[in-house]
């Protein structure tokens, strides 16, 4: 049987993959450039919000087995990462 903590992580990102699949056969269909941008733009969202709670959910999983220093260590990379990703 598969460990819950995972199985929600993998659920999550096939969710998120089947958004992306989604999104691609919409801006095929609506074949406009303009909105196709928007489209993507709200993309831009998805993706770091899978990815918050993708790592917030191994994180709550794994937090009796890290110290207090690690977990603030593993929220201070993906905030910068979101930084990377966000900031234009």
């Amino acid at each position: 049987m598969f460990n819950k903590i995972v199985l929600t992580m993998a659920s999550l990102r096939v969710l998120s993959g089947t958004i992306e699949i989604c999104a691609a056969l919409v801006m095929l269909r609506l074949n406009q450039i303009d909105k196709a941008l928007a489209v993507n733009a709200a993309l831009a969202l998805v993706g770091p919000l899978i990815l918050i709670t993708t790592t917030t959910i191994g994180l709550v999983g794994m937090s009796d087995k890290l110290s207090f220093g690690r977990i603030i260590w593993i929220v201070a990379g993906v905030g910068c990462l979101l930084v990377g990703i966000l900031k234009k």
